[in-house]
This record gives C-alpha cells, sequence and structure tokens, in this order.
C-alpha cells in the first residue's frame, strides 16, 4: 500500500477544492508514530487558523488549504496552499522519509499556489500567507494599499 491510497484522502482533497463545499482545510497525518500511512487526521472550514490547532510538536503532517483571495470586489479566486509541518520533536527517523514523502503527497494533492514548510505554529499566520499568495500570484492591482 502507498503511502497516499486511502480512499478518503483522496475523497477530502476534492472537498477543499470544491468552491460549493464548507470544508476548506485537510490534515494527513501519519496512522501512527511507526506507519508510512497517511490518513484523513482533520478536516474543517475555519482555514488556516483552525487547521493549526491540531499541529503537534511531536508529528509530520501535511496540510491542504483553500483560501478565497481578491484584490477587490470584482476578482474573487481561489488559491490553494499545501502545508508541510514538521514538529520541533519530530524524530530524526520520520524527519529524514519527509522529503521522500512529500513527493508522493503531491501526486494527491497537486494544485497548489504555494507549499509553507514549517515547524513552528508561528510559521502559519494567515496574514504572512497571503501575502505570500498574492506575491506567487503575479500582477497586483491593489499595490498602493499592499506591504509588498
Amino acid at each position: 500500500m502507498g503511502i497516499c491510497d486511502d480512499p478518503e484522502i483522496l475523497k477530502a482533497y476534492d472537498e477543499v477544492c470544491d468552491d460549493k463545499n464548507e470544508v476548506n482545510w485537510i490534515l494527513l497525518t501519519f496512522a501512527d508514530t511507526k506507519s508510512n500511512i497517511l490518513k484523513v487526521g482533520h478536516k474543517g472550514t475555519g482555514g488556516i487558523d483552525e487547521l493549526k490547532e491540531h499541529l503537534k510538536e511531536d508529528e509530520a503532517a501535511f496540510g491542504y488549504v483553500r483560501v478565497p483571495m481578491s484584490n477587490d470586489p470584482l476578482s474573487q479566486r481561489t488559491k490553494f496552499v499545501l502545508v508541510s509541518w514538521i514538529g520541533q520533536q519530530l524524530s530524526y527517523m520520520r524527519r529524514a522519509r519527509l522529503s521522500v514523502q512529500k513527493s508522493d503527497v503531491t501526486k494527491v494533492l497537486r494544485y497548489f499556489s504555494i507549499e509553507v514548510p514549517a515547524t513552528e505554529h508561528t510559521e502559519l499566520d494567515a496574514d504572512d500567507i497571503l501575502v505570500q499568495l498574492k506575491k506567487a500570484g503575479g500582477a497586483n492591482y491593489d499595490r498602493q494599499t499592499s506591504n509588498y
């Protein structure tokens, strides 16, 4: 069995990608401390701030978040963020495997504008992520009011 073979992962991914669905984030966690198999650990409707509540210092996880953006009322668009979480108390063996495992994860969580690698909750500030998304998005027509 592959790292992301659980059919619930693809189902949850589709929920996040669907603008009509309230679910706007998922968190893939390992089945247990020895396992190399991911499962849908959590999902919710509260965005990156709610996802952060489920990140543990002794775990690795992959989050996927839908973020609505706009420069003005007429240019609404949706962007996606991949979060690669490596808790600071994570074992060295798990850390070593993550780079290989992440490539398998991105085969399932395919479409994202930016990846945010994080080891601390402070690295997942919603406002900072929005700025990163705007920078990655190219043209910024509200440049007069933005911080970058």
